[in-house]
C-alpha cells in the first residue's frame, strides 16, 4: 500500500470514527418514553460496530466517552462532564467499550461471520451490564447506602433486556442494508 493511500485510509478511519461518535451522541438524545424510558444510544453502538467494524467502532465509542468526559453534552438528557460520567449509571456508558472490544476481538479471531458478530455484541452487552451494575452498586453505596444485587438488577438491567435485544436486531438489520449502500465496512476493513 502506498504512503498516500495509507494516509487517506487513516484519515478516513478518523472521519468515520468521528461521524459515528456523533451518531451515538444524537441517538443518546432520542428518548423513548415507556415505563422505564430508554434511549437509542445502545442501538447506535451496535450500528456503529456493524457499519465500520470493531477497531473503528471502538474508537468511536472512546471518542464519545471522551467528549462526555470533557463536558460536551453528548449523554442522555443533553448532559456531559465527569460528574455525569462518574455518576451511578456512568458504568453502563463506560461499559460500551466492552461491547466494542468484544466485537473487535471476534473479528480478529473469527472474521466477519454475521452470527459471530451478533454473539459478540450479546456477550459484550452482558459484560457491559455486569460492569455497569457493579459500578452502580458501588456509587450508590457511597452516596446512599448499600443496595442489593437484586434491586440493582431490577432497576438497571431487567427493564432494558428486551429493548436492548430489539435494538440489537434493528441495528444488525439496518447495518446490513446500509453496508450494501455505503460499502463502508468492506472498504475500511480490507
Amino acid at each position: 500500500m502506498s504512503k498516500t493511500k495509507d494516509k487517506r485510509m487513516k484519515t478516513m478511519d478518523y472521519v468515520l470514527s468521528a461521524v459515528c461518535a456523533t451518531l451515538i451522541a444524537v441517538c443518546s438524545w432520542i428518548s423513548v418514553p415507556t415505563m422505564v424510558p430508554f434511549t437509542l444510544q445502545t442501538m447506535a453502538v451496535f450500528l456503529v460496530l456493524e457499519l465500520i467494524g470493531g477497531k473503528r467502532g471502538t474508537l468511536s465509542i472512546l471518542v464519545y466517552i471522551l467528549l462526555a468526559a470533557i463536558g460536551v453534552p453528548v449523554l442522555a438528557g443533553f448532559s456531559g462532564g465527569m460528574g455525569a460520567l462518574l455518576g451511578m449509571t456512568g458504568g453502563y456508558i463506560v461499559g460500551f467499550v466492552f461491547i466494542g472490544l468484544t466485537y473487535w476481538l471476534s473479528e480478529v479471531l473469527c472474521g466477519g461471520n454475521r452470527v459471530v458478530r451478533i454473539v459478540a455484541m450479546i456477550v459484550g452487552m452482558a459484560i457491559c451490564y455486569v460492569f455497569g451494575t457493579v459500578w452502580f452498586m458501588t456509587v450508590y453505596a457511597k452516596q446512599l447506602g448499600p443496595i442489593s444485587l437484586k434491586t440493582a438488577l431490577s432497576w438497571c438491567v431487567i427493564p432494558f433486556l428486551i429493548p436492548d435485544a430489539v435494538k440489537l436486531v434493528l441495528a444488525v438489520t439496518l447495518g446490513a442494508r446500509l453496508r450494501k449502500v455505503l460499502r463502508i465496512y468492506e472498504e475500511t476493513n480490507a
